[in-house]
């Protein structure tokens, strides 16, 4: 790109375009650099929780001594077995910075990192006839296994509450026309967790002059782009959805961020797929994009409904002393009974009669007509900041979700799982269109759009949250969405 098509981009990047809050200043200072000192951090991490989990298995299985196997010594045993594992890591993919902070990827690598490791260490020690120990395999593995998923939610957290700060971010110039960058911008600008902070936009050669009110820069058109990323200091280039990009026009802009150090992203029409159900074949010289339809039934889903029966029975085994002395609260609190029984949608639009600890006041139905004029949620919700219906104890058991306790018994029944769309106290026929399909699946006593923070969500976001576990949901989904629930608990938020 010549000089004067720098010159204009560094004119053209202090005009507004888009009606859209800008990034905050922070992030206009971050870069590769600090993603790669996380990066690092995240590998020491890993390091610690390996080499944890190993110390603690050699200590159960042979003491503070140094053993000797079939002539090898054990040290050199930890060794490879940490340097496999961080291998493995690697390998996988774990240390990705795409992956990182966003989404169940990065939990789904250290998982396959964890069984190619195991793999190795087995065949290792038969092809070198080192009886390794069982103790020492059955205590390893699994508690590294553990460890690195916790410190991998805990760094995860760190990341997401600098990038909200707007550190730690990636820089991204998005192009294509006005309307796709527009939309592009505020779904960016929605979830700021996952650091894609926009500096400017490049729109085709028509739209050159154009000057809606804001902060969001033009940094030119489409053959200024190369340009752009040089002035801005961008480290992604993102391509929206567009009749103005032609696969000739975005070759070329491949081959002009050649040796740039950028990533190029090419946002596809199809939003709100997970990666396990898209895969890539090249066919003809074009990348199709093949998009599997949810699975509502299956292997997968079998293992998801015993775990939950499972989980559930020794949940109330172990919580029911508190379970108790909470239901023991309610009924000192306030008159009534200690549980609330209230009609909920399930699966496939079935009614069943959710269980929990009473929260409000017995009169809280009649109430609630009177209560519609100050409601503060949009669309199916209904929510009041101070609702004069919640009791004292209620509003404890609401910040520490010990009421939502009981629904262990609707999980036991087969009405509900662990994690899925929350049921919501209306009519059936209340959902319409897109939203009937969150009843495709049981509903959980957490889920998506709890662990997003649900005070803030509107309806419209709360159904997109919904549908998005209903079609993209996973194990390894299950699994954040539970750890994020407890956080919340233990944050009261």
């Amino acid at each position: 790109m010549t000089q004067a098509a720098a010159r204009r981009v560094e004119r053209r990047s202090a005009d507004p375009l888009l009606g859209l809050p800008a990034p905050p200043p922070e992030a206009l200072a971050t870069g590769r650099r600090a993603l790669r000192r996380y990066v690092a951090a995240l590998a020491v991490v890993d390091l610690g929780a390996v080499v944890t989990a190993v110390g603690v298995a050699y200590l159960a299985r042979y003491g503070p001594v140094l053993a000797v196997t079939n002539g090898y010594d054990y040290g050199l045993i930890l060794l490879g077995t940490v340097l496999a594992w961080l291998g493995a890591l690697l390998w996988q993919g774990g240390y990705e910075t795409r992956v990182l902070g966003v989404g169940a990827e990065e939990y789904r690598r250290v998982t396959r990192a964890t069984f190619v490791v195991v793999a190795v260490v087995a065949t290792a020690s038969f092809m070198l006839k080192a009886d390794v120990a069982r103790l020492f395999v059955g205590v390893a593995f699994p508690l590294g296994f553990v460890l690195l998923l916790l410190g991998r939610f805990a760094a995860r957290q760190w990341l997401v509450r600098q990038r909200r700060a707007g550190r730690l971010g990636h820089r991204v110039v998005v192009v294509g026309d006005r309307q796709s960058v527009v939309s592009f911008v505020a779904r960016l600008r929605r979830e700021p967790y996952a650091g894609f902070g926009v500096v400017g936009a490049c729109l085709p050669a028509r739209y050159e002059g154009l000057r809606d009110a804001d902060e969001v820069p033009s940094l030119g058109s489409y053959d200024d782009v190369a340009a752009a990323v040089r002035t801005v200091g961008a480290d992604v280039v993102a391509v929206t959805p567009s009749e103005t990009i032609t696969p000739e026009r975005l070759r070329q802009l491949a081959w002009a961020l050649e040796g740039a150090d950028v990533d190029l992203v090419v946002a596809p029409a199809m939003t709100d797929v997970a990666g396990p159900r898209v895969t890539v074949r090249p066919v003809a010289g074009l990348p199709l994009l093949y998009v599997d339809e949810p699975r509502f039934t299956g292997p997968q889903r079998l293992v998801k409904g015993t775990l939950d029966w499972v989980v559930a029975l020794f949940g109330l085994v172990l919580l029911s002393p508190l379970v108790l002395a909470a239901g023991l609260a309610v009924r000192l609190g306030s008159p009534g009974p200690a549980l609330f029984r209230q009609v909920r949608v399930g699966r496939d639009g079935r009614l069943f009669r959710v269980c929990k600890l009473r929260t409000m006041y017995v009169d809280a139905e009649q109430r609630l007509e009177s209560l519609r004029t100050a409601n503060e949620a949009d669309g199916l919700l209904f929510k009041i900041k101070d609702d004069p219906r919640i009791t004292p104890v209620g509003r404890l058991l609401r910040r520490t979700s010990v009421d939502e306790l009981p629904q262990l018994l609707n999980v036991l029944r087969g009405q509900m799982s662990l994690v899925g769309p929350r049921p919501l106290p209306v009519q059936g026929d209340a959902f319409v269109g897109p939203e009937q399909r969150r009843h495709l699946v049981k509903p959980g006593i957490t889920g998506l759009w709890q662990v997003s923070g649900r005070a803030e969500q509107s309806w419209e976001d709360a159904v997109r949250l919904d549908l998005y576990y209903v079609e993209n949901w996973s194990l390894s989904m299950d699994l954040v969405i539970l750890l994020r629930t407890v956080l919340a608990v233990f944050r009261g938020s």
